[in-house]
Parts: C-alpha cells; structure tokens; sequence
C-alpha cells in the first residue's frame, strides 16, 4: 500500500525555460544554446560543485570562465538570473495538496543547488503541504546513486515498499527501484496530471 509520494522538483513540479533563456532573452542562435547549455548542465561544475552542494553559485561562475572563458558572460548572466528559468505547475501543485488531504505524505528528493532552489520554488504552493524531503545540496549525495535515497528512508522511517516515487529522468527512477521504491517517469505535465488524476478517484 503505497503511502508516501515522493516527487523530485525540475520537469516534475516546475518545469524549464533555460533554451528559451538562452535564445528568446539572452539573443543566441539556438545551436549557441545547445552547445552553451550542454557545457553548464553536463559538466561536474553543475553536477558535483552545484548540485553536490560544494559550490556557490558565484565560485561555479568562476569555474566555469577557467574552463570557457569564452563563454563565461553568457554563463554568469544565466546563473545569476535564475528566475526566469522556472516555469509554475500551479494545477499540479493543487493535486499535490489534494493527494496530501487524502492521507499522503509527501516529500521531495531532488538533485539542486541551494541558491537555485531557492530561486526557481519561491512561492510554490507544493511548499507548504511537505512532509519532508532530501536534496543532493544538503547531503552533498546525487540521485541515482542509492545511498540519497537510503537518506530518505532512514530520515523519516519510511519503508520503501510504501513510498512511490516520480521523476522525469529514466535512470533516476531506476536508482529508486533498485532501492526498493516504485516509481514512475514522469514524461510530460500532462502525462504527470492524469497519474495525479487517477490516485485522486481511487
């Protein structure tokens, strides 16, 4: 019997406009987009410095321009603007508090920086209806590794076989499940209220 909900926070209960960022606000060609958003994103500044909580937003700047220098303007005014990368999931966040008046416990376990947490879930509703959560900052632990999920359940005593967990990213539901958490892939807003939709008329 599943119990606990636990949902990661991009592309789940906020979604990204970091390419439209790049293109549509900051004016680069959208192959300058997808080049400069590859060398952010799928790098270990981001992974292990921002998301693993060992550097601040300004310290991975200055990481990035050793390493792009050429880039690093670009870079810099991203980070340093992250409110306009978040994009609201208000119908979504209502179903959360649904689910929680339901019976539900809910909890986040999502890989993030501090600072851009903070920034892109200012005001969120999904806010003020947790029970908990984990985030990789905090225990400097990276989904899909197992131990961040094993910080979960041991925080809060909760047994796995009672948690489902939903996230966007393939191998991260894989980690879950090899930590003995059902989970679902998220795949799309529309796909994630209609799971939520469900679990609300049963």
């Amino acid at each position: 019997m599943i119990r606990n909900l636990i949902f990661d926070v991009g592309d789940v209960l906020v979604e990204y406009r970091w390419f439209e960022m790049l293109t549509r606000d900051y004016g680069l060609s959208e192959a300058e987009a997808k080049r400069i958003g590859e060398e952010m994103f799928d790098n270990e500044i981001w992974v292990q410095g921002l998301d693993g909580g060992r550097l601040s937003l300004e310290e991975a700047i200055h990481q990035y321009e050793l390493k792009y220098p050429d880039d690093v303007d670009v870079m810099g005014w991203f980070l340093r603007n992250g409110e306009q990368m978040a994009v609201k999931r208000p119908e979504v966040w209502d179903k959360v508090a649904a689910l929680k008046e339901k019976g539900y416990k809910i909890y986040l376990l999502s890989n993030y920086s501090e600072e851009l947490l903070h920034v892109h879930t200012k005001g969120a509703k999904f806010l003020n209806v947790l029970d908990g959560g984990v985030v990789s900052y905090q225990v400097h632990a990276l989904k899909p590794d197992r131990e961040i999920y094993e910080i979960l359940l041991e925080k809060y005593s909760l047994k796995a076989e009672e948690c489902l967990f939903f996230d966007d990213r393939m191998d991260n539901v894989e980690g879950a499940k090899k930590a003995g958490i059902q989970a679902i892939q998220v795949t799309s807003r529309e796909m994630l209220n209609e799971t939520l939709d469900k679990m609300l008329t049963k």
